[in-house]
C-alpha cells in the first residue's frame, strides 16, 4: 500500500510518499480502507518530533474515515463493508489503517467520508467542552476564543444548538466572517478591541457563564474577568 511516512523529524519535506507493507488485523482490530483523513496540529507536532517517545519511521495522522475491509478475532462491533470514522489511532496517512474496533463509529448514511474524518477529533473536543467541561444551558452566554479555528467553528454551532449566546474572538475580518457564518452572535476582533471590556459592556456587567479558551497564557486573566 501507499503511505506518507516520516523517516526523520523535520518540516514538510520530511514526509515521504512511498510503498509500505500491507496490513492485517489482529485481535480486536479492524482493517480500514482509508478514504479521507483529518489533518490536525498534532500531525505537525508529530512530524517535528515535539511529541515524546516516537519511533521512526512513522506513518502520521490520527483520524480518518473509510470502509472496513476485514476484522480480527473477537470483533463484533463492525463487519466488512461498514463505513466508519475513527480518531486517536496513529497511521491514518495511508491507504489502509489498523484501528481498534472499539474506536470505530459507523457513519450515518449520506455523510461524506471527508466530513466524517474532519469532524472526529475537533468535533469530540467541541462536544466535550459544551456538554461536559461546562454544560451549556438555554440562554447561557459564553465566550469562545479562536472562534474561526477548527474546534471554535464547531463549538459555536454546538452552543447555538443548545440555545446559548456566543461571543467569539478572532484576529482578522476574514476570520470574523467565518465565525459569523458558524452562528456567532457577537464577534470581537481582539486585535482592535479589549474583548473583556466588550463582553462586560454587551452584558451590562453581568459577564458570561463560561469562557472556552484555546489560547491560554495571553488571555487567561482577561477571560477570568469576563
Amino acid at each position: 500500500m501507499k503511505a506518507i511516512q516520516i523517516m526523520e523529524h523535520g518540516g514538510p519535506e520530511a514526509m515521504k510518499y512511498q510503498d509500505v507493507a500491507d496490513l492485517s488485523p489482529g485481535e480486536g482490530q479492524a482493517l480500514v480502507e482509508v478514504q479521507a483523513v483529518g489533518v490536525n496540529f498534532t500531525d505537525v507536532y508529530n512530524r517535528m518530533g515535539a511529541s515524546p517517545a516516537q519511533t521512526l519511521p512513522r506513518i502520521i495522522g490520527v483520524e480518518g474515515a473509510g470502509t472496513v475491509r476485514s476484522v480480527g478475532s473477537g470483533v463484533t462491533q463492525v463487519k466488512e463493508g461498514d463505513v466508519v470514522a475513527y480518531s486517536g489511532t496513529p497511521g491514518s496517512y495511508a491507504e489502509q489503517a489498523l484501528v481498534p474496533a472499539d474506536r470505530l463509529i459507523k457513519m450515518p448514511d449520506g455523510l461524506d467520508a471527508k466530513d466524517g474524518a474532519a469532524a472526529m477529533l475537533q468535533g469530540m473536543t467541541a462536544h466535550y467542552l459544551c456538554h461536559s467541561t461546562y454544560s451549556v444551558k438555554q440562554g447561557d452566554k459564553v465566550v469562545i476564543h479562536a472562534g474561526a479555528g477548527g474546534v471554535g467553528l464547531l463549538l459555536i454551532q454546538m452552543v447555538k444548538k443548545l440555545g446559548g449566546y456566543v461571543f467569539a474572538t478572532v484576529s482578522t475580518e476574514a476570520k470574523a466572517d467565518l465565525a459569523r457564518g458558524a452562528g456567532a452572535d457577537h464577534v470581537i476582533l481582539y486585535t482592535q478591541l479589549d474583548f473583556a471590556e466588550e463582553v462586560k459592556k454587551a452584558t451590562n456587567g453581568d459577564g458570561v457563564a463560561a469562557v472556552y479558551d484555546a489560547v491560554g497564557k495571553t488571555t487567561f486573566d482577561q477571560s477570568i474577568s469576563c
